[in-house]
């Protein structure tokens, strides 16, 4: 008897090492992209905080907060407490990465502002997700174990709830990533190349959101496949 988990085969290198591969790269652009336009100041000082507030203001939100947070890109907003937290080298920063950053963590709060349909579909979704991630394994690991493949299939289902989750969590952020270049564009906050790279910097970081799907697809692909062989 063999385990369908750990293995290093054919499977691994067909499946998992093209999505690892792909993923590491998306890091490295995102990392690239916002090292070089956090570099460049853009023509009218506008820090990543100011941009967030304008973003705001653009939508007519007046009850979410702007605050600073610890870490490297470590900027989000969280709809509970209604704050946009943006990292030390957005929040003060007049830079064209701080820009397109901070605008599209506001992005994210107009979404929940005006009642944008896929957050409502991620947020409704979202517990049944978290039972299906936290048991998925331990499902099929019985039914293997007890050669009964029901349950292996119920624990695959339970699994692929995480690529349905990711896949509606796409369109939210190029969402929020078309809100943001549109509010700067229209507001003046940057204009001609320093559009053009912050536009860079938020599509290298939707980018890591794909890479996440396709891991997730491809790893549940690996264990349909291991599980379908033991069938």
């Amino acid at each position: 008897m063999y385990s369908p988990f750990f293995y290093y085969d054919i499977s691994f290198l067909a499946f998992m090492l093209p999505a690892l591969i792909f993923s590491i790269v998306c890091q490295v652009m995102v990392k690239s992209a916002y090292k070089k336009q956090s570099r460049v100041r853009n023509a009218r000082g506008v820090t990543g905080a100011q941009a967030a507030e304008r973003v705001l203001r653009h939508y007519g939100i007046a009850n979410v907060r702007v605050e600073m947070t610890s870490g490297t890109l470590s900027d989000h907003y969280d709809p509970r407490g209604k704050t946009i937290r943006l990292s030390e080298g957005v929040y003060n920063s007049p830079s064209v990465a701080a820009v397109g950053i901070a605008a599209h963590e506001a992005g994210h709060a107009a979404q929940h502002a005006l009642n944008y349909i896929p957050i409502k579909l991620r947020n409704g979704i979202l517990p049944v997700v978290k039972i299906g991630t936290w048991a998925a394994m331990p499902i099929m690991l019985l039914g293997y174990f007890l050669d009964f493949f029901g349950l292996v299939t119920v624990g695959l289902a339970l699994f692929s709830l995480m690529a349905v989750f990711q896949f509606v969590t796409l369109p939210i952020e190029f969402n929020a990533s078309r809100r943001a270049m549109k509010v700067i564009e229209a507001e003046g906050m940057l204009a001609g190349s320093e559009l053009a790279g912050a536009q860079k910097v938020l599509r290298a970081a939707a980018l890591t959101y794909v890479a996440a799907l396709v891991m997730t697809i491809l790893n549940l692909l690996r264990m349909v496949s291991r599980f379908g062989r033991r069938r």
